[in-house]
């Protein structure tokens, strides 16, 4: 039947350039209808025989197959196109990986340079940042270090005019002067420079202005400037460490300040490590509060604990892991004296309640120099003496009834040794005194603030009338109250 169906199709074809078709109705053999219809070939004569026809209908199945093959190459050729596509277009990277197995360790280690890439934008941003602060820092400390330099040579000139002789005579008619004697005139109050520098290195607050026969500073302790600790005030926050090697430490200004140093001269000493050697100098309080020391000593052996002081130009330390007390001269940074206490416990023998090695405790009051820590044969209670400033020898001793391991820290008022109950409670007490006048104690109960619940050093300052302490990285000042003699 397909035979007959493609022989009438080729037929067709063959005839679609007649011009002339026919249908004829007749009845079979059977009596059944057959319509018939005829196309009259333009180019034959006659009707090709049955193996003609079959010769053309299997070229038509070979063209078919092949136009098939050709189709199936095409739609294979067009879905390599389409994935192609599909790869290069941009919402590509947020198909699954699933999807493009081949593209996921790609698609990753893109995102992972893309985020690299805008760490690394971050980072040199900050770090610009960073430069142009330390940019402004520069160029302000070289200004403040060109006004301090002609401000020295001013003073350098008119020193050199003061060792000549030449100072600027004075208006007026001059004075009848005894035989063989120079007229001396009066120094010229117009240096303007002079007076800037003048009044920065001798202006002091009116409460310690000298106005006792005795030149003790003025304060509530009348003109002795000396009595018994009544008060303590609120902690006043001057600076705060920026590294962790702050959590402890010490800072002191010298009660006793020589030359090149003033009043305002402030050490600094970060204590956590196990070599600690580096101590900051700041020439000026503003210094000190941003954080640029003007000088960086390194001590030519390492210190240990939170017990150092500045007193008369000197750095009194102890040494790490010994009982040994070192005199450093700030200004030649040379070593000046060393001396063992004898007996003393070190290296965590007799600390204060906090620890970090406070074996060996200086301090300085308006008396001098002392050394407080304990021995063996003052089973752990806490041993007073005096030391010489120059050459370290120990002086009187006096051994108390307070164990040093019960107390957070000590420090001496008038002669008089004083103790706190804690380094990290809120709200703490100064809680024993020892009166070296009298050789007895007495407890106390005058409150104390931890600001900060970390106190490790807490030292006394006989010109400033203030307790220095250093409170979980911040360095702060307590005013103080003493009883009228």
């Amino acid at each position: 039947m397909l035979a007959v169906q493609l022989l009438l199709l080729a037929c067709l074809l063959w005839g679609v350039g007649a011009r002339t078709a026919q249908l004829q109705k007749s009845n079979d053999r059977s009596g059944r209808c057959q319509y018939t219809f005829s196309v009259v070939s333009p180019s034959e004569s006659s009707c090709p025989e049955q193996g003609q026809a079959m010769s053309a209908i299997q070229d038509l199945q070979r063209a078919s197959s092949a136009q098939r093959a050709d189709l199936k190459a095409a739609q294979a050729r067009i879905s390599s196109l389409e994935g192609l596509v599909r790869h290069l277009t941009p919402d590509q990277a947020a198909r699954p990986s699933s999807e493009t197995p081949e593209l996921g360790p790609l698609l990753r280690e893109r995102a992972q340079l893309e985020t690299r890439t805008r760490e690394l934008e971050a980072a040199y941003s900050n770090l610009l940042r960073d430069k142009a602060l330390l940019e402004d820092e520069r160029r302000q400390l070289a200004t403040e270090n060109e006004d301090l330099a002609s401000r020295l040579q001013g003073c350098s000139q008119e020193a050199e005019r003061l060792r000549r002789g030449q100072c600027p005579q004075a208006r007026g008619a001059s004075r009848e002067l005894p035989p063989g004697s120079r007229e001396v005139s009066p120094w010229n109050w117009e240096n303007l420079d002079f007076q800037e520098l003048k009044s920065e290195l001798t202006a002091v607050p009116a409460s310690q202005i000298l106005d006792s026969p005795s030149g003790h500073p003025r304060s509530e302790a009348g003109d002795t400037g000396c009595g018994e600790l009544v008060w303590v005030g609120e902690p006043v926050t001057l600076r705060t460490a920026d590294t962790i090697t702050g959590k402890y430490g010490v800072w002191m200004r010298d009660p006793k300040p020589v030359y090149p140093y003033t009043r305002d001269t402030t050490w600094r000493i970060d204590t956590v490590g196990s070599a600690v050697r580096q101590v900051f100098e700041y020439r000026l309080v503003s210094q000190f509060t941003q954080g640029y020391p003007s000088k960086v000593h390194v001590l030519p052996r390492p210190l240990e604990s939170t017990g150092s002081v500045v007193y008369g130009g000197s750095l009194y330390f102890q040494g790490a892991g010994s009982r040994t007390v070192v005199r450093y001269e700030l200004s030649t940074e040379t070593v000046k004296a060393e001396k063992d206490i004898p007996r003393a416990g070190y290296h965590g023998q007799f600390p204060y309640s906090w620890g970090g090695y406070t074996d060996i405790d200086l301090a300085v009051d308006e008396t001098g120099l002392w050394v407080i820590y304990s021995t063996e044969e003052a089973k752990g209670a806490i041993v007073l003496s005096r030391l010489n400033p120059e050459s370290l020898e120990l002086g009187q001793t006096w051994e108390t009834n307070i164990r040093k391991q019960s107390v957070a820290n000590a420090f001496v008022i008038c002669g008089t040794l004083y103790t706190v109950s804690s380094y990290s409670a809120p709200e703490a007490a100064v809680n024993f005194a020892f009166d070296t006048a009298t050789g007895s104690s007495k407890a106390l109960a005058i409150p104390f603030r931890n600001l900060y619940e970390y106190s490790s050093m807490i030292d006394y300052n006989p010109l400033e009338k203030k307790l220095f302490a250093w409170d979980n990285f911040n360095m702060v000042t307590y005013d103080v109250r003493l009883s009228k003699m």
